[in-house]
């Protein structure tokens, strides 16, 4: 297998190459991001039949994770449209913030949903709101789909009961209810300055509004009334409040007072997985309109709903797979051996975790992983005090931001989800994680030589 210098040589071609199939040569995502991946592994000298067997791996493994959130969520989204909820829900949150603030909105819904929910599924129960505001804002989606995706992924990677920063507050023997609070005041920083850079990009890129199939007038001549705000909202924070739910009884604490065996737990483990919570999120669509059922109208919805889905699931999982080419060449692993050796104080967390996280794509392996690798590292940091690994945890939580390319899947979600070309999602997500990432660790810095 191919080591050192070389083999970032070929991650830094390998992406590369994804950019310029895909805007360049106008290669389909899915075709583009599965030939990198199996140049990547023969260019890394992986046995053959291993290249084979690891894109199989990651792509179904992808698959198995969010495939079906991915279908339910568009469902979702589809009939929401198809019923005016959308509409209804835009103009709710429009009145609220203000029809020049609409980003904004989704930046704070993000920050409060991703607490307890994964960024990926996050970004799925909400795409259908973010693109109804688009509309009826006349806001650009590239906009949009930042605010929305830099809010979620602020607290994603630094408040626990996300499993990333459980794992590296344990990994880092630091006090969990202390993570909870410093994380919770970094992402603000975190969110804002993502919110921040959205708006700016927003109005330096092509407006790119999603159309919807059916404009305002055409759905209420369908219905003859809209319907109401709670029955708008009802199939997307039903999910999100049982994911909800689901992370916090298994918060320690919490599972450990009601027991891991109690049915209170298991059943809440069970409505709170996903799938099911999606399921039951789907299922309160069928009240959105009293004749759902008749004719071909809901299979012709779900039809239309799962052709959708199709494409983005293939494209998700394809980046899957190259996740999985790169983090078997051990390119993360290299990568952080070759910083620990610089003693960087409370900037080497951040440096290994984005180093990680740019290179093999997923923020959670870059949080346990780092946070693994610098534990012993603490006291020659200065962070060898109780508040000193609390704020190591929040320093890898910010690398883990950064950056979110072509090897997460989340980058594919928020693009697809979003209908944004690749090269403006680079643009506008991709370049936001970098900026949020790196204003968050400014504010650890500055915490930290208050606190430790």
């Amino acid at each position: 297998m191919v080591e050192g210098n070389m083999l970032i040589l070929i991650l830094i071609v390998s992406i590369t190459a994804i950019v310029l199939l895909i805007s360049t040569f106008k290669v389909h995502p899915f075709l583009s991001l599965l030939l990198v991946a199996l140049f990547m592994g023969i260019a890394a000298n992986m046995p053959l039949r291993e290249v084979v067997t690891n894109i199989s791996t990651g792509f179904g493994n992808t698959c198995a994770s969010i495939g079906i959130v991915i279908a339910l969520g568009t469902a979702i989204g589809v009939f929401l449209e198809k019923t005016g909820a959308a509409y209804t829900m835009a103009g709710s949150i429009l009145k609220t913030v203000g029809e020049k603030r609409p980003a904004l909105a989704m930046s704070i819904i993000g920050y409060i949903v991703s607490i307890p929910v994964f960024c990926d599924s996050g970004f799925v129960i909400l795409s259908a709101l973010n693109k109804s505001l688009a509309r009826r804002s006349k806001t650009s989606m590239a906009t949009m789909a930042a605010a929305l995706s830099t809010g979620l992924y602020a607290t994603h990677t630094l408040v626990p009961p996300t499993p990333g920063p459980i794992a590296a507050a344990a990994n880092l023997r630091a006090d969990l209810g202390m993570v909870v609070l410093v994380g919770l005041t970094i992402a603000v920083a975190s969110a804002a300055a993502g919110y921040l850079y959205a708006v700016w990009i927003g109005s330096k890129l092509p407006l790119e509004l999603d159309e919807a199939s059916d404009d305002l007038e055409t759905v209420i001549a369908k219905r003859g009334t809209l319907p109401s705000p709670f029955m708008s909202f009802a199939p997307i924070f039903l999910p999100i409040i049982l994911i909800g739910l689901s992370s916090l009884v298994d918060f320690p604490t919490i599972k450990a007072a009601i027991g891991a065996s109690s049915p209170l737990y298991i059943g809440m483990r069970f409505l709170g997985h996903p799938i099911i919570a999606l399921s039951l999120g789907f299922a309160l669509c069928l009240w959105l309109t009293p004749n759902l059922t008749s004719g071909n109208q809901f299979n012709d919805w779900m039809g239309e709903a799962l052709k959708g889905a199709g494409a983005i699931i293939l494209i998700t999982a394809a980046g899957g797979a190259l996740g999985m080419i790169i983090a078997k060449t051990n390119i993360g692993t290299q990568l952080g051996n070759m910083l620990k050796v610089y003693n960087l104080g409370i900037f080497l967390p951040f440096i290994i975790a984005a180093a990680l996280k740019t290179a093999q794509g997923s923020s959670t392996v870059a949080l346990i992983t780092t946070s693994t690798i610098v534990y012993p590292l603490l006291e020659s940091l200065g962070l060898g005090t109780p508040m000193g690994a609390v704020m190591a945890t929040a320093a890898v939580g910010c690398g883990a931001m950064v950056v979110s390319h072509a090897n997460d899947s989340y980058f594919w979600v928020v693009s697809q989800f979003s209908g944004l070309k690749v090269m403006t999602t680079y643009r506008a997500h991709s370049a936001a994680t970098l900026v949020q990432g790196v204003v968050g660790m400014l504010a650890v810095f500055i915490i930290a030589k208050i606190v430790v």
